[in-house]
């Protein structure tokens, strides 16, 4: 089996070396258009294989798609990254056209492909992904909602100083700073509900410091976190290799789930072989289903800038 990262920045080269770790493909292509980064992280990467014990052979190629010929998932990373103060909505302009040929290319050499986009904004490179390939929608996903889930888990980890692998806890809504829904009543530290142990006040804080979670790394490091989003993207990617049938959060395409038509964005799904298998419903409160709906609003009117701009037509 073939898996494809394009893109050999931070976040795809650090998702490449998770997949790598994992052992579950025996070819990891890194595709890059500027010569020579993927070659020499791809060897790089090959050089610890003696010391972490993985037979996944990484190979870097330069713009060459036909090295990525038969791969099963592909993984698109590419386009700018955030800079601070830069939100996702500025990196539409450019992103778009960069995601739109990638798919383009990808499709060329495999055509039964399942793509997960990690480029952001996410949800509406995920909508672009999906209206330009033409794919059945189950096999374009976007990462955004496993990753704000991890860090949702991470705040309340912090918080109650438990394990985050004993809590469950998920983010639906667009992939952005003022459109993510943490939902804390939701939320369980061992099937218990995190509102046991915290105060209105402690849940608030653990909600807003979730929403800007992104925005907050970007500030500290001057770009767009990477060892997260890598993380995120590796394990759905083995998700889906490995039909595991794991429920995670991801922008996907509705129609009148949740209430809401023609968008991809946030929501529970089970991701296996398929792709993304079916969309998981929740009892939302009133209040929550009141936020979604802002959140899909929000999610429509960055869609729009597709259209202004042509790259996608009505």
């Amino acid at each position: 089996m073939k898996i494809t990262v394009v893109g050999a920045g931070a976040v795809g080269a650090t998702t490449a070396d998770n997949l790598v770790r994992r052992n579950i493909a025996e070819e990891i292509v890194l595709l890059d258009i500027k010569e020579g980064v993927a070659e020499g992280k791809a060897q790089d990467m090959m050089q610890t294989s003696a010391l972490l014990g993985f037979d996944s052979k990484i190979k870097g190629v330069t713009n060459d798609y036909l090295s990525t010929a038969g791969s099963a998932v592909a993984v698109i990373t590419s386009g700018i990254p955030r800079k601070p103060g830069m939100t996702r909505e500025e990196l539409i302009g450019t992103n778009a056209n960069i995601v739109k040929s990638v798919v383009e290319n990808l499709l060329k050499h495999s055509p039964d492909i399942i793509i997960l986009v990690v480029s952001n904004p996410m949800d509406t490179m995920t909508y672009l992904a999906l209206k330009s390939s033409g794919l059945p929608k189950n096999r374009i996903i976007g990462m955004g909602g496993a990753l704000d889930s991890a860090r949702f888990k991470y705040q309340i980890s912090d918080k109650l100083n438990a394990s985050a692998n004993d809590l469950n806890a998920i983010v639906i809504g667009g992939h952005g700073d003022t459109t993510m829904i943490p939902l804390i009543k939701h939320a369980t530290w061992n099937s218990v509900s995190v509102s046991s142990f915290l105060s209105a006040e402690e849940e608030e804080e653990i909600v807003k410091k979730t929403m800007v979670g992104g925005a907050t790394l970007t500030a500290l490091i001057g770009t767009s976190a990477w060892y997260a989003p890598g993380a995120a993207a590796a394990a759905m990617v083995e998700s889906i290799v490995k039909d595991q049938n794991r429920l995670f959060t991801a922008s996907v395409y509705l129609e009148g789930e949740y209430g809401q038509e023609d968008i991809n964005i946030g929501v529970p799904v089970i991701i296996n072989s398929k792709g993304w298998d079916r969309i998981v419903p929740m009892e939302l409160s009133e209040e929550e289903e009141n936020l979604f709906k802002a959140s899909a609003d929000a999610v429509r009117k960055m869609n729009q800038v597709l259209f202004d701009e042509g790259v996608l037509t009505k």
